[in-house]
């Protein structure tokens, strides 16, 4: 299935160069874009690429078009951020053709009669439902999910299979969660008396906001006395742990095998390289953005771009600079003392 482009630029807006009748089936890279197909350039250090595609249209910058359009003869869709609008354009065209599963509940889930289901929405095959539980409409639990006593899945929310959902959790509405993320479980919350740990009952929920994407096999804590938080619009890549009482501000995107411990307080438009690490009970203020495999043991107050690792070295360099810095204190104090030696001889050479 197809459209043209003058119905794509009506629906997503955007100025269009060319003719509006030309009909388009799907997006494609720039090499690889045929006479159906839309690409994209958002780099560009690739518009010569770009000025050569076999692609019936291209989704440009104003900058990026002016200098495209001396050579390729194609129809040009003009906007501010080109790859925002292709996100777009990707999702429509997904939509054309997407699966979406018959409403109702298939024979073999179990939906417990105190629970409330929507007849738009669609429980899979072996997927639970306990009592009290509430999905909104047009909601989809996919095969082999688990969702708990009281829980709450909003409207348009997709659970992909083998999702486990804890008693008392909720998730707003248009969310996503892929396939072996476990929601609400207990958090790593224990006492310590004589060397013995003495476990303390997880008893808040995670509460997450609308448009939330969580990642397969990413885990999220309940909170011990209060709620675990989960902003709208927040994204979660893949094996991510989120600890019990943390909170996430809306808007914040964390790639795989982030960790965040227990209590963390994360603000709003945020971003974590992947498997950055967070330690708990630390503030991180607002549009703060954390590199790839850093370590957060402090609170950040001020927005910016934070990095905490050595660079990449050869490891027989590393060894050395790892010598160098054990070492650090005792420099140190002989730097110290000399400074002190030389404060003395100059204050020798001035008196005499």
């Amino acid at each position: 299935m197809g459209t043209r482009l003058g119905e794509l630029v009506e629906r997503l807006g955007g100025e269009l160069a060319g003719d509006p009748n030309i009909e388009v089936t799907g997006i494609a890279p720039l090499a690889d874009a045929g006479a159906s197909h839309i690409s994209f350039l958002s780099n560009s250090k690739l518009r010569a690429q770009a000025a050569h595609s076999g692609a019936a249209a291209l989704i440009l910058s104003p900058n990026d078009s002016e200098t495209v359009a001396a050579t390729y003869t194609g129809a040009r869709i003009v906007t501010k951020n080109p790859y925002a609008y292709f996100a777009r354009a990707a999702q429509y065209f997904e939509s054309l053709t997407a699966f979406v599963p018959a409403a109702g509940v298939h024979p073999a889930a179990f939906v417990d009669p105190g629970a409330t289901v929507d007849p738009s929405a669609h429980i899979g095959p072996k997927a639970t439902v306990e009592e009290g539980a509430v999905i909104e409409a047009g909601a989809v639990i996919g095969a082999g999910c688990f969702v708990g006593r009281g829980a709450f899945i909003g409207a348009d929310t997709k659970l992909f299979a083998n999702v486990t959902f804890h008693a008392g959790c909720r998730i707003g509405k248009r969310g996503i969660i892929h396939s072996g993320a476990v929601i609400g479980t207990d958090g790593f919350g224990f006492a310590n008396e004589g060397g013995v740990y003495i476990k303390i009952p997880q008893t808040g929920r995670v509460v997450i906001g609308d448009d939330v994407d969580i990642g397969a096999n990413t885990t999220i804590d309940r909170g011990a006395l209060a709620d675990t938080i989960i902003e709208d619009g927040v994204k979660l890549d893949n094996q991510i742990q989120i600890g019990h009482n943390c909170h996430i501000g809306a808007h914040t995107a964390m790639a795989g095998c982030v960790g965040v411990a227990g209590s963390a307080k994360i603000g709003k438009y945020c971003t974590f390289g992947g498997a950055a690490m967070v330690l708990g009970h630390i503030t991180i203020a607002d549009h703060v953005h954390i590199s790839s495999a850093s370590m957060v043991s402090r609170s950040i107050s001020e927005p910016g771009q934070y990095t905490g690792f050595y660079p990449l070295a050869k490891n027989a360099d590393w060894e050395k600079t790892a010598v160098i810095v054990r070492n650090l204190d005792t420099m140190r104090d002989k730097i110290r003392a000399l400074e002190k030696q030389l404060k003395t001889i100059s204050e020798q050479h001035d008196q005499s």
